[in-house]
């Protein structure tokens, strides 16, 4: 029990809960579009329904992805896919893509549809949740997995327009997201078994794993999100004021 009362394993709970308030926005649009159609009266059955199946199947996936992370170079490109995700937060492409999730005014259709939707949308959310996972230590990293997509379940389903709201009236969370991305993306790359292991992949730098190399890869890796989706921001926004004028 001592193990889960340690810090590292509250602050990867917190930076779960953090990516999926932050990557969850799109799961709470489909969960809304599959189940406009239902009857009032079951309604409310086919959000919590559809919602159950895919935590679980998320659950089932971060679980891979925790064992893939253990092969050499998986996490070096899982750090490059989290940064790409990381500008993207900070860069959206406003193409949302909703257009083809399909209502449907039976119960387990509905249900079905946010099952398939939330596989093909989750490829986001199980890298960061697997990345931040990896900081709590092997012992405990599926109970704390487990522990953060419950507790960010009802903020999805219920708060979700209060969060989208929070995010328009303050945009520091959104950069603050993306930069915990950054985060976890140079701490992953600096704890790749290619990186670590001094006798295997010889042609590989080695680094040294202490609390110092991983601080600066995250910092890094922060800085990085920042500069880069701020610079693409940018870019789309002169881009759109030229088509506009």
């Amino acid at each position: 029990m001592e193990q889960f009362m340690t810090p590292e394993f509250w602050v990867a709970v917190g930076q779960i809960i953090m990516i999926d308030i932050l990557l969850g926005g799109d799961n709470a649009v489909v969960i809304a579009l599959a189940c406009r159609k239902l009857p009032p009266d079951m309604r409310t059955k086919g959000i919590l329904w559809g919602t159950a199946g895919a935590i679980v199947l998320r659950v089932v996936l971060i679980f891979f992805a925790l064992t893939l992370l253990a092969i050499p170079f998986l996490k070096l490109v899982g750090a490059a896919l989290l940064l790409w995700i990381g500008i993207k937060l900070l860069a959206p492409d406003h193409d949302e893509g909703h257009g083809n999730i399909a209502a449907s005014d039976k119960l387990w259709a509905a249900v079905k549809t946010v099952i398939v939707a939330d596989l093909v949308m989750s490829i986001d959310n199980v890298i960061a949740i697997a990345g931040a996972a990896q900081g709590a230590g092997q012992a405990h990293q599926m109970p704390l997995v487990i522990f953060g997509l419950v507790v960010s379940i009802p903020i999805i389903v219920w708060g979700s327009q209060l969060v989208i709201k929070l995010m328009d009236r303050f945009p520091i969370i959104i950069t603050i997201g993306g930069m915990l991305l950054g985060w976890i993306a140079g701490t992953m790359a600096v704890s790749d078994p290619a990186v670590v292991n001094p006798l295997a992949w010889e042609w590989v730098p080695k680094l040294p794993q202490t609390d110092t190399v991983r601080y600066i890869a995250g910092i890094i890796g922060a800085v990085l999100v920042l500069i880069i989706g701020k610079v693409v921001a940018m870019r789309r926004q002169k881009a759109q004021r030229a088509v506009a004028a």
